[in-house]
């Protein structure tokens, strides 16, 4: 389901809350202001006979559609848990590689339209659309799915739902821009690709064995601190659940032991709400969530993983 909106709806996504403030901003105007559309129309024959390259600057960038710059901004909006999780440095370069990637492959997409079925395509759909649509990769590959109703009792409704059918809505609000998601889908999985191969010869080049533990790849330097203190207050409380629990199952000397008397009392306190897994709160945590949430947030689930991340994403 879609995030409710609010003061901890852009929480450690600046970049996020940049494009949507300024892209939208700029639609705005754009709508205000209709003699100055042409300027940004994305029209690849007049890149290409009449070299107006700086054409791919702003026409991919501004959305001309109004109900285009709507979707793309819920997706933007959505997607922003990636920003959390990898950090904003690489949240940002993988925008911005897929954004020149794809600029290379619409060109190519459509000579081979043109090749194939004798059609040329003049113009495309203006706007941040194609590295929206590469986001819908690692949206599928790594957010969870949990279902959340259910529609005439066999068809689930889970919290992709919506985001899936958001980025349907905005794949047939124009006749071409199929390709605009070919093209961002396929350099999300170049960008990939070349990622991995780089950070594998890192590896294998200078790799060295360390005791430290293994921090999430691409975080920011204040994200690996907060790790690192995560880490420690879970140790530290690790070690404080075990010797309470050790001094609770110790008996007291030269005390009567009312819980043999009274065995009614030894069901007091079952009630009380179980003690979170530390690993479930790590994981959370590494998923750009702050510690404070995730331990609310289980303990609000009942200590489900699934419900609650959902119960994050949704507030």
């Amino acid at each position: 389901m879609f995030i409710t909106t609010g003061s901890r709806g852009l929480y450690k996504a600046p970049l996020c809350k940049g494009l949507l403030l300024i892209l939208n901003g700029l639609t705005v105007m754009l709508t205000l202001l209709p003699q100055y559309q042409d300027m940004f129309v994305y029209s690849l024959h007049a890149v290409t006979h009449q070299n107006q390259v700086w054409r791919l600057l702003c026409c991919r960038l501004i959305c001309l559609d109004v109900k285009d710059s709507f979707c793309s901004s819920l997706l933007i909006y959505n997607f922003r848990i990636f920003e959390r999780r990898f950090g904003t440095r690489k949240f940002a370069s993988f925008l911005l590689a897929t954004w020149f990637l794809s600029a290379l492959a619409d060109f190519l997409l459509a000579q081979a339209f043109q090749y194939l079925f004798e059609y040329e395509v003049e113009e495309l759909p203006a706007g941040l659309l194609a590295p929206v649509f590469s986001l819908f990769v690692p949206f599928y590959q790594s957010v969870p799915r949990m279902p959340v109703t259910q529609v005439l009792g066999h068809i689930q409704i889970t919290n992709k739902t919506l985001v899936y059918i958001v980025g349907l809505q905005l794949l047939t609000s124009s006749p071409f821009m199929w390709l605009l998601a070919l093209s961002g889908l396929n350099c999300q999985e170049l960008y990939q690709s070349v990622t991995s191969g780089t950070a594998m010869m890192k590896t294998c080049v200078c790799s060295q064995p360390t005791d430290e533990t293994p921090l999430g790849m691409g975080a920011t330097l204040d994200i690996q601190r907060q790790q690192r203190m995560d880490l420690l207050d879970q140790q530290m409380l690790m070690a404080q659940y075990e010797t309470r629990r050790n001094a609770r199952h110790q008996p007291q000397a030269g005390l009567l032991q009312w819980t043999r008397l009274f065995p009614s009392l030894r069901h007091r306190g079952r009630n009380r709400p179980p003690v979170q897994p530390q690993p479930q709160v790590a994981l959370l945590v590494e998923m750009g969530f702050s510690r404070i949430d995730a331990l609310e947030a289980l303990r609000a689930s009942n200590n489900d993983i699934n419900m609650a991340t959902n119960f994050l994403l949704q507030h």
